[in-house]
């Protein structure tokens, strides 16, 4: 199969989007990733993936620790920042948690120290072990076929 039927079809899984935090020194750096999850509750346990050639991962190896952003229906922009698609030089104003950046007000901030690393394929799974978590009461965004999105409730109906 090729590469392109294959994202395609990875595409077809809906995830929330998310921004990774870290910091080197006083500099903090971000990156837009949807690839998280949770892997254990005790202890507790997440898992991000990052790819090769992004220059996040010498930062996350460097550091030791990272955050997990979870972004909010009206944080598309942050995402889009943080996957370089923004040109117009806007910062983020990163608030913290645990001494890691954090975006403000997502839906859900992850600070977590790397516990451990696989290389698997073209990319490196950091399991982070969590210190600490801040919440927020908002929908997330949603990324599905290439196209950001927002949650819907539905009605169930009994028929």
């Amino acid at each position: 199969m090729d590469d392109r039927l294959f994202r395609n079809a990875m595409g077809k899984f809906a995830t929330g989007v998310n921004v990774l935090t870290t910091k080197v020194g006083d500099e903090p750096f971000g990156m837009t990733a949807n690839a998280f999850m949770s892997v254990s509750l005790t202890p507790k346990l997440v898992v991000i993936s990052i790819g090769e050639r992004a220059k996040f991962l010498e930062r996350v190896r460097e550091s030791g620790r990272f955050a997990v952003n979870v972004l909010a229906d009206d944080q598309q922009h942050f995402s889009m920042m943080f996957a370089g698609q923004l040109k117009d030089g806007e910062k983020c104003e990163f608030e913290d948690l645990d001494g890691l950046p954090v975006v403000p007000d997502a839906v859900a901030q992850i600070s977590c120290n790397v516990v451990n690393e696989h290389v698997e394929g073209d990319h490196t799974l950091f399991i982070g072990e969590v210190t600490d978590i801040k919440l927020e009461e908002k929908d997330p965004l949603i990324f599905y076929s290439g196209k950001y999105r927002a949650l819907e409730e539905q009605e169930l109906s009994v028929v």
